[in-house]
């Protein structure tokens, strides 16, 4: 992989984890969610006045993507209503490399090499650690963290390959996000209602920056999957949990205890050979 894309991915792994440390410290996560994707979607709408549209081929990926993205969404929210950030995040994160790489092969063609194999057994080790509470195996603190892996896993393969297509990251990235930023509001109002979303609250300004914080963190993954393998840059993506622990210690209150902080190296050390 070029030295420039490890760097370009690395800051995006960072980018990452800030804003998901801002939705998990968020008190209503739907609405938060949605002041993001709202915000993308604006800033989408203005970017696409000044860039072509993305190759025919691509648009079933683009449609795709925004879908899989809002599914994402919801199961990250869930994640972190039964859980922290530092075990959640991790367990998401931490599955979807794996993923990536089976999904890549499968419809990319991308070959898996034994330095592949042993960093998904790294990361699958690390995941146990994390679902270790006590002697017992926390598994419904499991289930939406390796939904939120499934779909990560399910919209990188998508636009890894749709980006491929396109002709254009740019073009791709801003279309595809102008769809998935639309669909949140639509699916929020459904599940609630538009007063509640468009009502003035503390910390609007600052959610908004989180989603845009967030689409300059997917664009440079998505540019990065022009250049590189999909597996080898999600995994280095995922190196994303080592800030979040960091993050959730010093903004959240959460224990930086020896088994998360051992659980997330081990993580990040598979996710890296992987890469």
């Amino acid at each position: 992989m070029p030295t420039p894309i490890i760097f370009l991915t690395l800051f995006a792994a960072l980018l990452h984890a800030c804003w998901n440390a801002l939705l998990r410290g968020g008190a209503d996560r739907l609405w938060s969610m949605t002041i993001m994707c709202m915000a993308i979607a604006l800033s989408c709408a203005v970017f696409a006045l000044f860039i072509p549209f993305p190759a025919v081929a691509s648009v079933t990926y683009v449609v795709l993507s925004g879908v899989l993205h809002v599914g994402y969404n919801l199961c990250l929210i869930r994640s972190y209503q039964t859980g922290e950030l530092g075990q959640a995040y991790p367990i998401a994160r931490g599955s979807s490399p794996l993923m990536v790489t089976c999904g890549a092969a499968i419809f990319a063609g991308e070959n898996v090499d034994i330095d592949t194999l042993l960093g998904i057994g790294l990361i699958s080790g690390g995941i146990l650690i994390l679902a270790i509470r006590g002697r017992r195996l926390a598994a419904r603190g499991l289930t939406y963290p390796l939904a939120t892996g499934a779909f990560i896993a399910a919209y990188s393969v998508v636009d890894g390959i749709g980006v491929r297509l396109s002709g254009n990251s740019y073009s791709y990235t801003v279309w595809m996000s102008m769809l998935w930023g639309a669909l949140m509001p639509a699916l929020y109002i459904t599940l609630r209602d538009a007063k509640s979303l468009l009502r003035w609250r503390p910390g609007i300004v600052m959610t908004a920056a989180g989603g845009l914080v967030s689409l300059l963190a997917y664009g440079m993954i998505i540019y990065a999957m022009m250049a590189a393998p999909m597996g080898a840059v999600s995994a280095l993506r995922e190196t994303s949990v080592l800030f979040a622990a960091v993050l959730g210690y010093l903004f959240l209150g959460e224990k930086l205890t020896l088994r998360k902080m051992l659980a997330c190296t081990v993580i990040a050390s598979g996710t890296l050979m992987i890469g």
